[in-house]
């Protein structure tokens, strides 16, 4: 419980540092960037210990904990199918951000570019495809 309980006010300081750090005055570019990367690399690390606690086989002599056991394997694989498709949906989101507002401009400048825009657009999409066609595979497994 201990464990839970300091996992939980970590995650805690770890999102609101960088909040507090702007709030009080940090708001030099270098200072604030230096504070929401460690913000940042510590909620994930954070987040990553928490897991692997949440999803461990501590106190597998019991029957119970077998079955809890079970329960985690199908939960880590849920877990994954979730990363995969939220990862992939940011990555292309940021990626047809990037190609679209390129395409576009380039469009406008010559209009003979049209079908090499769409190009790379569309492949900014599959990035979403392929994390969605993953995260079938890992729960099909």
């Amino acid at each position: 419980m201990l464990i839970k309980v300091l996992l939980f006010v970590s995650l805690a300081v770890s999102l609101l540092l960088p909040i507090t750090a702007y709030v009080f005055g940090l708001r030099e570019a270098g200072k604030i960037k230096k504070v929401t990367s460690f913000g940042i690399i510590s909620f994930f690390s954070i987040f990553l210990t928490g897991t692997v606690f949440m999803f461990s086989n501590a106190a597998a002599e019991t029957p119970v904990a077998a079955v809890a056991g079970a329960i985690s394997d199908a939960g880590l694989k849920f877990l994954a199918a979730a990363l995969s498709t939220g990862l992939s949906g940011i990555g292309a989101g940021v990626a047809v951000a990037a190609a679209a507002s390129a395409a576009l401009s380039a469009i406008s400048e010559n209009e003979s570019l049209m079908g090499k825009a769409l190009i790379y657009v569309a492949l900014a999409e599959g990035i979403a495809l392929y994390g969605f066609v993953l995260s079938f595979v890992i729960l099909n497994k």
